[in-house]
């Protein structure tokens, strides 16, 4: 089939990009690089099968398509919040044109939503009808609340034309690609201990975050848009596994074999204390449960960024 990928550069992206390859599918990556990097794809662009494009997705594409992955936006507060009015018309104007891309070619569309649709949440561990608490006016709005309003209007346009939709909530997700200064906790950690500078926790690190490594939820993106057409979605996609940030910290010390020291700062406004998937949709619709763990995920994007850092 021919794939699209909007946000093909970023750090899902490539994989998904890499992944539909190997299964032999036509793929065109579009992105405007703010947070991908043509590094990143640059790998693939030998590829006969592979087409990369630089668009923004707030602008309308005109191609033809078969299937839709539609994964762009800046996903970590750092480069969320850098141009939260841009963020927001990402995921909202961006949802828009590749609905109406979707709607003109027929094409099977699936929308990379979030954990952060759940914000702060009250009910743990989170299902997907679980409607959320967020602060519709805070920092983290602009990316949260974008979110909410991606799967507003896909479902709307289910409603309305009975378009193929797959809506993908996805929780805290590493790995290889991933942005050395994207502000995440798991390559902060990786990058400040390589680095042997103190880890920044955040509050006194007893907040707790799921770890999916990249190879898994990409996984459950094939395997989601592979449902037949009265499965839509939401279906939360990351790992169970709970862990608190101070965990986290304490374990890429001791892996990199770091004397880095943890130093503690105020908690960011409206983070969440408690994110930790129901993945019992994903098992039962998909078929689909994380299998790598986490030390193993970890083991890889260790590697992988003490290459960038000697590179």
């Amino acid at each position: 089939m021919r794939v699209l990928v909007t946000g093909g550069a970023g750090f899902l992206g490539t994989h998904l990009c890499t992944r539909l390859l190997d299964m032999g599918h036509e793929v065109i990556c579009i992105d405007n690089f703010f947070t991908g990097s043509k590094r990143n794809i640059v790998p693939l662009l030998d590829n006969p099968l592979f087409e990369f494009i630089r668009h923004d997705v707030t602008f309308p594409l005109y191609i033809e398509v078969d299937e839709i992955y539609n994964l762009a936006c800046p996903a970590s507060p750092i480069h969320y919040q850098h141009d939260p009015v841009q963020t927001t018309k990402t995921s909202v104007h961006g949802a828009i044109n590749m609905l109406g891309l979707a709607k003109r070619t027929g094409a099977k569309i699936m929308q990379a939503s979030t954990s952060e649709v759940y914000g702060d949440p009250a009910v743990h561990p989170q299902t997907e009808d679980y409607w959320g608490n967020v602060n519709p006016i805070g920092f983290r709005s602009c990316y949260d609340e974008g979110k909410r309003c991606a799967e507003t209007l896909f479902f709307d346009y289910r409603r309305q034309h009975d378009m193929p939709i797959k809506v993908a909530r996805i929780f805290n997700t590493y790995g290889p690609y991933m942005h050395a200064n994207d502000g995440r906790v798991v390559s902060n950690f990786i990058v400040q201990a390589l680095k042997g500078v103190p880890i920044t926790i955040y509050g006194e690190g007893q907040q707790t975050r799921s770890f999916c490594y990249v190879d898994d939820l990409i996984e459950g993106f094939v395997r989601l848009m592979d449902t037949p057409h009265e499965v839509t979605g939401p279906i939360n996609l990351g790992n169970p596994g709970e862990f608190t940030i101070r965990q986290l910290a304490e374990t890429v010390i001791e892996m990199t074999d770091s004397k880095s020291e943890l130093v503690f700062e105020p908690l960011p406004e409206d983070d969440p204390m408690q994110r930790q998937p129901d993945i019992t949709r994903a098992k039962q619709q998909l078929g689909w449960e994380p299998t790598v763990p986490l030390a193993q995920g970890l083991e890889r994007t260790i590697a992988y960024f003490r290459g960038v850092l000697e590179g």
